[in-house]
């Protein structure tokens, strides 16, 4: 049950501010209330529900500052991996990753987003688990886990394609073993993603005589 709401939710098929209720929950998966309460907290606990007292949970709704904070702490974290990744990756370890991205080319190239999609999130995921640091393998789980609701959110829509030409380049520098450019490659692909998203502050809205460029009668 975790599984399958936490990927509808990834999936864009569960929209943030989603109402979950416990009991048509508990119906759907023939479970109790007390097992879906279990599984609500957990969602809740990875930032992908919000657990609200009196009026139950709802699929997250990102604030844009919580949204920045997600981005800042990805390009740390990953900035880190990539470099560790850099050093220690063998030539069947770049190969992998090398047959990973054209998956996420072909995925892309039949049309089918949604799996384009999983698997370039699925590509940053695999670069945490060849660092070989569990800590912080755990930890980007949750922040990419984060990145779709960020995108509905704050884009109304599916996020823009990953990127499999940043992705390619960051695997050419980890096969050259070439850490510092590994590290600005990933720097600039995580502010390509966020300069996609437009997390920037919203300009307040202009009052009706701004708009119109005119002060009202009688003044």
């Amino acid at each position: 049950m975790f599984d399958a709401i936490r990927g509808a939710i990834l999936d864009h098929r569960l929209a943030p501010g989603t109402k979950l209720r416990e009991v048509s929950l508990a119906e759907l998966f023939g479970v109790s209330r007390a097992v879906v309460r279990s599984v609500l907290a957990r969602l809740g606990h990875a930032h992908l529900v919000e657990l609200r007292p009196h009026r139950g949970a709802a699929v997250a709704t990102p604030s844009l500052e919580e949204s920045r904070q997600v981005f800042e702490a990805r390009r740390a974290v990953e900035e880190a991996l990539v470099a560790k990744v850099a050093r220690s990756a063998e030539a069947r370890d770049v190969a992998r990753l090398r047959e990973w991205v054209a998956s996420e080319q072909a995925a892309y190239a039949r049309g089918d987003e949604r799996d384009g999609v999983r698997r370039s999130v699925d590509f940053h995921r695999r670069l945490a688990a060849l660092a070989g640091n569990a800590v912080l393998a755990r930890y980007l789980d949750e922040l990419v886990s984060r990145t779709p609701l960020i995108a509905l959110a704050h884009r109304g829509s599916a996020p823009a394609p990953c990127g499999c030409e940043d992705h390619l380049a960051l695997v050419d520098a980890i096969a050259a073993r070439d850490e510092s450019r590994a590290a600005a490659l990933m720097r600039a692909h995580i502010g390509h993603l966020e300069a996609a998203l437009n997390l920037r502050p919203r300009t307040p809205p202009q009052s009706l005589a701004e708009v119109f460029g005119r002060a009202p009668a009688g003044r």
